[in-house]
């Protein structure tokens, strides 16, 4: 039976719509319950209402089916990694209804819904073993439930329905709260109350509002900024001060700002503050003392456009990995989760499971935030496992950074090529197996993506090529595979594993360019005279046969060594001599040489522990695969664009604002340096000369501090943008073409390239910008969070480190200076920490802080970024949610004065630019 139903609707934009529904009626839909004989068909599929409906309740002793409303479906899978998919179904006739007169869209799914369970209730009345079956309506709706109830549907709250199990107290831990009800607050208000949405939507179209990203402070609670897009790339960031004008927005929620006036601006603050839980009652009195620690006095030029927030626009919530604070009252129920990230504030949930939970990883979802409790209201989603163990603490820093790292589906494993695999020789026209092409990479590398050679042409020039594993040959557009990279994005390294972004046998079998076998690769070739010059640029799809596989170490002492003359050999130092003219060629552009510390740990074979910890050592050969890639990426970008103009996926580098160099100049000017930044070349020439007598680090001081000061590099669609220079490289345009087996970007382009030389067809998305932006955003989204993923794990596997080590005396340089601590950088590890200076009351020492050099006087002893100071660390364990390394003061010594135990050291701002 067909019911149909046809109206017109008016839109927005002043048309007229006819809108035709239709509903299939059929009354042959089994009801799916195994004790049904009424429906069943010859062929029933698989039952989905099980004769064993048995669980036990306090509340029904009978067996029952429960059938949840709508709301309480959404609400509990709102905040849990869940996926909802919705699917267009028919209708049994008994079922169906239509929408009365007047009748809203959720009350008529309401009456749907008791209609349905009406009929549960008659069609499984009497089961065939002539033992009573109900069925419970869940609905926390109050007049719901009052009508269920009315028409003969036992119905109940969800809440109440979970309470009355037996045998499953677990269970009313994983319920999110209801918000209506079930608030556990406190009777004082402490936030103002958030403006309802079309207040905001008409606040924001007239200008009184302004909308944005809120992004929490990890070194200070009780502060945030809020990024305002604006046209194009530019953007204005909003200071928040304060509990209240913070009002409950949470890192990444999107929200609804105001600003104010001018005369209540203020500069953010240099105290590092810490959220350690309630000061005493819950109405946040206890923090006043810490609110004032924020105000200083700062010149008119510090201080930075203010506001408050209004209203959340969107919220941004996931379930976050953390630990349990247990309630110091005795069989107390409800407990404060502290996140692992420190931007996430602490968690107010109920629960049973304390003592168990205790010294556990477990994942919360917030289920609300009342204006009268000052923290949000969540609840236990699941245990992870212990804390501290290498297993667990993976899963939390992968989880935390949103890094997919499940084992790839056999849908995607589906489209892997069966082995045997072997090249087939009549579909490729370029064979370069007779040149000699060697790879150079990192110790233990497998994921081997790109190649190098060059050779004498005998016409005076020289050959240069650099070949490129050919991924895109075996990951074709659509496809489940294809779909499963594009979403990951990027391969994730960390110390002692990698999540991979294609399946091991592309990454580290077919498409890794492995020594002395035959393999598929995207070749970028050059002719170039010896002052690496280009006098002509070809693109192939090739096959080779790499003749050499070297690390960056070995490469370098074939260079070296006088005594060594094969063809290996040769063609490295071909590439060194060009790679110098290059590099230098670059720098004289303005691009810049910036720096930043990386380490390197030796892992034990069978405990994967790590053992020695070092500083990267960067050798000739390590910039001369960097500049071949550079010149690759630059001459495939051009081409792209040049075929493509409003599809080419490039890559960009923008150029700070130029209050992002104020900490550089400051810098350079308390040692009587000037630091010009009026443009990257003046900023490089700056850089080159900024040299202090008898401080030879200062100059690598001066370029870490400069590549905290840089923008992040981004992926962006040619025809969505009109600047394309990337500041780093000082260069016109550029892309990622040299690692499709760890970036996705680079397979599409990869893609656009082959069709720009009719090497392959094309797609309709790939010529698609608005789909090429979108893909964009996500490549953006997923490798700003593998960055974090990687910081983390360093970061981690540092306090195993100095864990097996104990207490170490190191020299170190003042990175920063904060109103209450310093920010130390051990050059020997590249590892950052803090030292805080106790200042509480009339116990701490007297601190002086000076904003504009900056410096802090500890009684009377003046530290300067910079200075030379010796620690000790080691790693302090007592707090087991925040296990940390801890840094104190051994040189200058300052009498009197103990340092506090600092938190967990600041993430670096280390900015990928290429």
């Amino acid at each position: 039976m067909l019911k149909s139903k046809t109206f017109l609707k008016k839109t927005r934009s002043g048309r007229v719509l006819k809108v035709v529904r239709e509903h299939y009626l059929r009354d042959d839909i089994w009801c799916g319950s195994e004790l049904c004989v009424e429906c069943r068909q010859e062929s029933p599929p698989p039952p989905v209402l099980q004769r064993d409906a048995c669980r036990e309740s306090s509340l029904c002793a009978s067996r029952h089916y429960i059938i949840p409303d709508t709301n309480v479906v959404l609400h509990q899978v709102r905040y849990r990694p869940v996926a909802v998919r919705y699917v267009a179904v028919s209708v049994r006739t008994e079922t169906f209804i239509e929408r009365e007169q007047g009748e809203s869209a959720n009350d008529r799914n309401d009456r749907a819904i008791r209609t349905a369970a009406r009929w549960y209730s008659e069609h499984l009345k009497k089961a065939p073993d002539g033992e009573e079956l109900q069925v419970i309506l869940l609905t926390d709706d109050k007049g719901n439930r009052e009508k269920a109830e009315g028409c003969g549907v036992i119905a109940y709250k969800c809440e109440e329905y979970i309470k009355s199990l037996i045998g499953s107290p677990e269970l009313m831990d994983r319920l999110a709260l209801c918000t209506d009800d079930n608030e556990i607050t406190s009777s004082k208000i402490l936030f103002p109350e958030h403006l309802p949405l079309s207040r905001i939507q008409a606040g924001i179209k007239s200008g009184t509002f302004l909308q944005g990203v809120f992004r929490a402070s990890r070194d200070n609670y009780l502060e945030a900024t809020v990024f305002v897009q604006g046209d194009g790339d530019d953007g204005t960031e909003i200071l928040i001060q304060g509990l209240q004008n913070l009002n409950r927005a949470v890192h990444q929620d999107l929200v609804a700002v105001e600003l104010l006036p001018r005369n209540l601006w203020v500069t953010p603050s240099s105290v590092v503050l810490v959220d350690e839980g309630p000061k005493g009652d819950e109405d946040g009195d206890g923090d006043e003392e810490e609110q004032k620690m924020l105000k200083c006095d700062a010149s008119e030029s510090m201080l930075k456009p203010t506001g408050k927030i209004v209203g959340i626009i969107k919220r941004n919530w996931r379930p976050f990995c953390g630990m349990l604070s247990r309630s110091e009252i005795k069989e107390a129920t409800r407990h404060l989760f502290t996140p692992a990230d420190r931007r996430i504030p602490r968690i107010r949930i109920e629960t049973r499971q304390a003592s168990a939970l205790m010294g556990q990883r477990i994942m919360v979802a917030i289920d609300g935030w009342p204006k009268s409790s000052r923290y949000p209201n969540g609840h236990f989603v699941r245990s992870l496992g212990s804390a501290g163990d290498k297993e667990t603490e993976t899963e939390v820093l992968l989880l935390e950074h949103d890094v997919p790292h499940q084992p790839f589906s056999q849908a995607v494993l589906s489209f892997l090529p069966k082995m045997p695999w072997a090249i087939a020789e009549e579909k490729h026209d370029h064979f370069l197996r007779h040149i000699c092409i060697e790879l150079v990479d990192p110790p233990g590398c497998t994921d081997i993506d790109d190649a190098l050679h060059c050779r004498d042409l005998g016409n005076g020039n020289l050959e240069v090529g650099v070949h490129i594993a050919d991924v895109s040959h075996f990951i074709r557009p659509g496809n489940t595979l294809d779909q499963e990279a594009a979403s990951r994005g990027t391969t994730v390294y960390l110390c002692e594993k990698r999540i991979d972004m294609v399946p091991e046998l592309l990454s580290s079998n077919l498409c890794s360019l492995r020594c002395n076998v035959d393999r598929l690769a995207f070749s970028c070739i050059w002719e170039m005279n010896h002052n690496a010059e280009i006098i002509s640029t070809r693109f192939t799809k090739s096959v080779i046969n790499s003749k050499a596989s070297l690390t960056y170490a070995e490469a370098q002492l074939r260079i070296d060594d006088t005594n060594m003359n094969d063809d290996v050999t040769r063609s490295l130092r071909g590439l060194n001599a060009l790679a110098k003219i290059l590099k230098k060629r670059r720098i004289d552009k303005g691009a810049l040489t910036l720096s930043s510390p990386e380490v390197r740990f030796h892992m034990d074979s069978e405990t994967h522990d790590p053992i020695d910890l070092q500083a990267k050592e960067l050798k000739e050969t390590n910039s001369l695969v960097e500049e071949f890639m550079l010149l690759a990426n630059i001459s495939v970008a051009q081409k792209i664009y040049d075929e493509f103009s409003e599809c080419a996926l490039l890559r960009k580098h923008p150029a700070p604002p130029p209050s992002n160099y104020d900490i550089l100049s400051k810098a350079a000017k308390a040692k009587g340096l000037v630091i010009r930044t009026d443009s990257a070349k003046a900023l490089a020439d700056s850089l080159d000369m900024a040299q202090v007598e008898g401080f030879s680090y200062f100059n690598t001081l001066l370029r870490i501090l400069g590549t905290r000061c840089m923008m992040q590099a981004v992926y962006f669609c040619s025809g969505m943008d009109s600047d394309f220079h990337h500041y780093g490289l000082a260069s016109p345009i550029y892309t990622h073409f040299t690692s499709p087996i760890r970036r996705y970007a680079d397979i599409i382009v990869h893609r656009l390239l082959a069709v720009a030389i009719g090497a392959d067809c094309t797609y309709s998305d790939l010529m698609d910008k608005h789909k090429q932006a979108a893909l964009c955003n996500n490549l953006n989204y997923r490798h700003k969070m593998a960055q974090y993923a990687q910081r983390a794990s360093v970061a981690f596997h540092t306090q195993l480190f100095f864990k097996s080590r104990g207490i170490q005396n190191e020299d170190g340089y003042i990175l920063f200076v904060r109103k209450n601590a310093i920010i130390v950088l051990i050059p020997k590890f590249g590892l950052e920490g803090t030292v805080f200076f106790e200042n509480k009351e009339k116990r701490g020492p007297r601190l002086l802080f000076d904003e504009e050099v900056p410096s802090l006087t500890v009684e009377g002893h003046t530290f300067n970024m910079f200075d030379r100071v010796k620690v000790t660390i080691s790693l302090d364990a007592s707090n087991i949610q925040h296990q940390k390394i801890r840094m104190a003061l051994l040189e200058p010594v300052i009498p009197g004065v103990s340092m506090s135990p600092p938190e967990m050291e600041p993430e670096a701002k280390r900015v990928k630019l290429i």
